[in-house]
């Protein structure tokens, strides 16, 4: 079953563990079966791809999904990673919000 998870996609992330620990990118794409993430520039394999009418094939680089758990938010005040909390504001709004300075996430 699908969950819900703290990160979206177009945050900005850190990732805290793994051979690209502390590398930063902005979230693609989030697998909720899989409980994966696709960061930018984050976790990069070669795939040999065939050439074909519009792609001249060869060796490419992309991104391959990265565990939930291994990335982090980046604190908007000090850009180190974070955890996040949900806070209600007046208007009646639930924001996620950096347990590291209390500064709101979502605007």
């Amino acid at each position: 079953m699908a969950e819900k998870f703290k990160i979206k996609k177009g945050d900005k992330v850190v990732v805290i563990t793994g051979r690209d620990a502390g590398k930063e990118g902005e979230v693609l794409q989030v697998i909720r079966e899989e409980r994966r993430a696709v960061v930018s520039g984050v976790n990069l394999v070669k795939r040999h791809t065939k050439p074909s009418r519009t792609d001249q094939g060869g060796i490419v680089s992309k991104e391959a999904p990265v565990h939930i758990s291994n990335i982090a938010m980046r604190d908007p005040k000090d850009g180190k990673p974070t955890r996040v909390g949900f806070k209600v504001l007046e208007d009646g709004r639930k924001v996620r919000v950096a347990k590291r300075s209390g500064e709101v996430i979502d605007l």
